[in-house]
């Protein structure tokens, strides 16, 4: 993979980064989920680099706290102009390494540029308001600054190229490298961050066993979490629903990234005088999948991410058989090299069949047969998980049910478009065991900041407050 020399890459890279490149941790090899082959080694962090890395980020992050935030702002747009350059050979790492489809992997970098150019927006604009004191003569501000050091232990699996790139903006910037700082690890560095009391926030992206972790250990310390977890997504189809949006949402929602989103269809619920009728047309366009390497262009459905993957895949089909389900299509490992399985549709389970209720990362959707509006929505909600989830109707009055306090306790909550696929300028995230955090838009920078209430006394006497004499 000569191209990836583009990005700075080789075949042995350092895994850490604070201002220099190093490591002197485990060698890992990173694979090829089209055909597990090798793509290139990475030299992790041990935990010397991790405390060497963490006190540069500490004194770093004092320079970087002096900096105007217009000015931080725009070295974050040039960072995101930098990621822009390379969209296209960032996408295909993504495919490469990840086995993402080539649009899907650039859309993953799109959403990141799109991010850095949310932030540059914030940067002018973000402050505490002035509220009205009931004390004459005085005045009341909320504050917000950053929170200090945030620690992320992320999912996304291509940071060393990313950092080579925003390394390079941090050095034309003449600001520390270690602003943004790298450690490659596995569960010793996971633990030590999630320990770490310098640790001012610790934002968690995986699963619901792992983020319970994370947050205990966070909580311990009386630390910041802001946990990114699991989903058990459902779609509802009424009967009133166009079935000519129904059908290419369901497909994208459960067959996209190879049912790798945590944003994936899981649970299809379908009223049962349109059942059969959606099942038919759904696996017919199952059917129509295409199925290749996922750097063609002309592919839609790539590999799972690893053979424990597969596997995990394929323990779920035989549960799913055992608990009263049919496999519709598919249910087997494709005759390919690589991780490939083939996108599953389960007929006939109880909605609160073992496995219904089991978050399994692979592209089986669970078909459910349901009469009224008030079942589905209580089916909906009684998975663990709180992401994400969406209706197809066109009745109006339902919509508002659907999206009122006895609708939806998901923190996406979508009408006529599929459960994943969100966008950047609304808040991301879910409820439940899916972790309550929030990243992206509307509000939830606030998650990184440190608010504070100041009370400014401007006259020349001292009331206090609720009407309270002292004297």
């Amino acid at each position: 993979y000569a191209w990836l020399r583009e990005l700075g890459l080789e075949e042995e890279n350092p895994g850490v980064y604070n201002g220099r490149w190093g490591g002197s941790g485990e060698v890992v090899t990173t694979y090829c989920p089209a055909n597990n082959e090798p793509i290139a080694r990475v030299r992790q962090a041990s935990l010397e680099d991790y405390e060497e890395t963490v006190k540069k980020a500490k004194e770093a992050w004092k320079v970087w706290a002096d900096i105007p935030a217009p000015k931080r702002g725009e070295i974050v747009r040039q960072i995101g102009d930098a990621l822009r350059q390379k969209i296209k050979v960032l996408g295909s790492l993504v495919s490469l390494e990840m086995g993402k489809i080539f649009v899907e992997g650039v859309g993953e970098v799109q959403e990141y540029v799109d991010v850095c150019d949310y932030a540059v927006g914030l940067s002018r604009m973000i402050g505490g308001p002035i509220l009205p004191s009931e004390r004459p003569g005085h005045a009341l501000i909320e504050q917000w600054n950053p929170v200090g050091l945030v620690g992320i232990i992320t999912a996304f699996n291509f940071p060393v190229a990313v950092y080579g790139i925003i390394a390079k903006v941090l050095e034309d910037n003449k600001v520390p490298g270690a602003i943004c700082s790298l450690a490659c690890g596995g569960a010793e560095i996971g633990t030590a961050m999630a320990r770490d009391e310098r640790m001012d926030l610790l934002s968690f992206t995986g699963s619901t066993k792992v983020g319970k972790q994370v947050a205990l250990m966070v909580q311990e310390r009386f630390g910041r979490s802001l946990l990114e977890l699991g989903g058990n997504n459902a779609i509802i189809v009424f009967e009133d629903a166009d079935l000519n949006l129904v059908i290419p949402s369901a497909l994208f929602a459960a067959v996209g990234t190879a049912g790798q989103r945590c944003t994936t269809a899981r649970r299809l619920f379908l009223h049962e005088n349109i059942h059969d009728e959606v099942v038919a047309k759904l696996a017919k366009a199952y059917a129509q999948v295409r199925i290749g390497d996922p750097w063609d262009s002309d592919t839609l459905y790539g590999p799972l991410h690893t053979k424990e993957a597969v596997k995990m895949y394929l323990d779920a089909v035989e549960q799913a058989k055992q608990q009263g389900g049919s496999v519709v299509c598919g249910g087997k490992v494709i005759n390919r090299p690589g991780n490939y399985v083939e996108p599953t549709i389960v007929t006939g389970l109880p909605h609160n069949a073992p496995i219904v209720h089991t978050e399994t990362f692979a592209p089986i959707l669970y078909v459910l047969k349901f009469k009224v509006e008030e079942e589905v929505f209580t089916w909906n909600n009684e998975v663990k998980q709180g992401l994400s989830s969406s209706i197809f109707t066109k009745d109006l009055g339902r919509i508002f049910r659907w999206l009122g306090p006895k609708g939806s306790d998901c923190g996406i909550v979508n009408v006529n478009i599929p459960t994943s696929g969100a966008e950047i300028g609304g808040a991301f995230g879910g409820e439940k065991h899916t972790g309550g955090g929030r990243e992206s838009g509307s509000d939830s920078w606030k998650l990184y900041m440190r608010r504070s209430t100041c009370t400014i006394n401007y006259s020349k006497d001292l009331p206090l407050a609720q009407g309270i004499k002292f004297q």
